[in-house]
């Protein structure tokens, strides 16, 4: 018998390359002799076509004391048009496989539909009725009111949406729209008919305000005519588009507890304001955040979750609220999570810790590194939906941007040192210019929390 001798040669563990920066598709512009703009992009392969449509109808145009009527408006435009009664038009979208929703934000009226391409003449010419012609029944908008005053005890008992609220309302002034709920209130939504809401509607909804985003396979189709045949029939007066308020913050160092007794859980939301994307410090700032708690891995989640168990997870975040070309927007740069409510001060104080450290020490190359590795290695599962991709477009419309804005976002996170991130996520959450929310039992977690001495303490009731 003759031994076989087997030679195993192990080689080096891959090492991972330095990522490169994806190439966010370009939109091809064009604009309807409506004055509808219209922004298009072919994706092969995308058999489901997303379309988007931005009204310029922000929520800083409802009227005094009808906070909400943006939200009625767009919920209600699925419920009826001049052509079919809202059952009829739910079946009509059924029936062609489509989706249609809307919802109201700071920005104005987005209103999104999916539909197979191989129906997207039906779908277009169901979103163009809703758009040009809609029927805004009085008993359908009584309906969704009653429907909307029902939610809103479910959104007070949930203490991450109560956070939201009471920091908004702590950052902004009163008589600014974005200190408030932004799908109003019991009292304002109250106020809301069918009148009202045709009124905001005639004000405000055009299409020589509006932008339509399309994104799928066009393949074959005719984009121009179909467009020109539905969404083209949409008419109104020519406008101006509303100009934005400025927003100014006060985010002086402050601690509301909204006070929930016998709760077992505090909800932590930690807040300022923020510049909006058209500052240059935007990318940097973006990738020093993820740093900070963007993932499992990030510092905080490190302290708080993995050394002390003091929660399940914890997030840094900056989300834009309002963007204008003049760098006068607004963005609400946070870090939130629950934790025990008898470790609430403990954790506070740990994140305080967290924060003095970043600011002493900074971030090192290899959190820089795994950073950009998972933000801009990531980008093409992000969008490997028409519906991401057609977001995106839509984002940087209502922000002002141009549309190659997050292609270059990209490029920028890889080009950005550990220096400059350092300095971002330093100046993005300075200890004296952070105003915290806790939803707790103010009787347990008060009297620790003005031991930590991190600024003025007030309880306030829980809603």
């Amino acid at each position: 018998m003759t031994d076989v001798h087997t030679t195993m040669t192990f080689h080096p563990q891959p090492r991972p390359g330095q990522p490169k920066p994806w190439d966010f598709p370009a939109p091809e512009r064009s604009t309807l002799p409506n004055g509808l703009t219209v922004l298009r992009s072919r994706r092969p392969g995308q058999k489901v076509v997303a379309v988007e449509v931005l009204l310029a109808a922000p929520l800083d145009a409802e009227p005094d004391g009808l906070d909400g009527l943006a939200t009625m408006m767009a919920r209600a435009l699925s419920e009826g048009t001049d052509k079919h009664s809202a059952e009829e038009f739910a079946a009509e979208l059924e029936r062609c496989g489509a989706t249609l929703d809307a919802h109201a934000d700071h920005a104005g009226v987005r209103v999104s539909l999916e539909v197979p391409v191989s129906r997207l003449d039906k779908g277009l010419g169901l979103l163009a009725d809703a758009l040009r012609a809609p029927a805004f029944p009085d008993g359908e908008v009584e309906r969704l009111v009653r429907n909307r005053l029902d939610e809103i005890p479910h959104e007070l008992a949930n203490p991450a949406r109560r956070a939201a609220m009471a920091l908004s309302k702590e950052l902004f002034a009163a008589d600014l729209r974005c200190s408030r709920p932004r799908q109003g209130t019991e009292e304002t939504v109250a106020r809301i008919d069918a009148a009202a809401v045709r009124a905001f509607y005639d004000t405000h909804v055009r299409p020589s305000t509006s932008t339509v985003v399309v994104v799928g396979d066009l393949a074959g189709i005719d984009l121009d005519a179909l467009l020109e045949s539905t969404l083209g029939e949409w008419s109104g007066k020519p406008a101006e588009r509303r100009p934005l308020p400025a927003i100014t913050a006060d985010d002086t160092g402050r601690v509301v507890i909204v006070d929930r007794p016998g709760s077992v859980q505090t909800q932590v939301l930690i807040g300022r304001a923020g510049a909006d994307r058209h500052d240059p410090v935007w990318a940097a700032q973006v990738l020093g955040t993820y740093c900070l708690g963007g993932t499992l891995t990030s510092r905080l989640d490190r302290v708080l979750r993995e050394e002390k168990g003091y929660t399940y997870g914890v997030r840094a975040f900056g989300q834009v609220l309002l963007s204008t070309p003049e760098g006068t927007g607004v963005s609400l740069l946070g870090i939130s999570g629950s934790v025990a409510t008898d470790v609430t001060a403990p954790a506070l104080a740990d994140t305080w810790q967290v924060l003095r450290t970043l600011a002493a020490e900074g971030l090192t190359d290899e959190e820089r590194d795994a950073a950009v590795q998972n933000l801009v290695g990531v980008a093409p599962l992000r969008y490997e939906t028409a519906s991401a991709v057609a977001g995106t477009f839509a984002d940087q419309v209502e922000q002002s941007l141009p549309d190659d804005f997050q292609a270059r976002l990209y490029e920028r996170l890889a080009a950005t040192g550990t220096v400059e991130a350092t300095a971002a996520a330093v100046n993005a959450f300075p200890l004296d210019r952070l105003v915290v929310v806790l939803v707790g039992d103010a009787s347990v977690i008060a009297d620790p929390i003005r031991e930590l001495g991190i600024g003025p303490v007030e309880v306030v009731t829980g809603g």
